[in-house]
């Protein structure tokens, strides 16, 4: 989590959207968790949050990328980002938001669709511009979902950051 509140304080803040971190890590048997891909709120052009962008930089990436990256490949097959997905812990310092007032896609249905794992929370999303039901629809679709704690108030203040509260 603390990774991806690193990612959260790279967003740019802005008075209407929260700040995010989201980090993807595989967990393949027999080895260490290795980090995939990281990503923030409006890293990505055309005001993208955390989740979607971490997963675009992911499916961009080629085989000959991931067998790098995920090294040994535990599979004979060619490396394919699918094959990955079902073994992907997503942690995010905010709720996966159930959806966006831009018209964009919501994060949590992009989870759903990658047919990740598990989410770890860091903490709720509060109802400062939506009502977000996140967490319970990735729960509904089959995903795991565990709220981290300890870290909730830092979580919210990053989240937060560029507010006027």
């Amino acid at each position: 989590m603390r990774q991806a509140l690193e990612q959260a304080a790279s967003c740019e803040p802005v008075p209407t959207a929260f700040c995010v971190g989201c980090i993807l890590v595989v967990r393949l048997p027999d080895s260490e968790p290795m980090v995939l891909s990281k990503g923030f709120s409006r890293e990505l052009p055309g005001n993208t949050h955390a989740e979607a962008n971490a997963l675009a930089k992911l499916e961009g990436l080629s085989s000959p990328q991931l067998r790098t990256l995920v090294s040994p490949w535990p599979w004979e097959a060619v490396p394919v980002i699918e094959d990955l997905f079902p073994l992907v812990d997503v942690y995010t310092t905010l709720e996966p938001c159930s959806v966006r007032t831009s018209g964009l896609p919501a994060c949590a249905d992009g989870l759903i669709r990658a047919r990740i794992r598990r989410c770890i929370i860091g903490v709720r999303e509060p109802d400062d511009f939506v009502k977000c039901e996140g967490a319970q629809k990735m729960k509904d679709a089959g995903i795991e979902v565990i709220w981290y704690g300890g870290l909730e108030q830092e979580c919210l203040d990053a989240a937060r950051r560029g507010h006027e509260i």
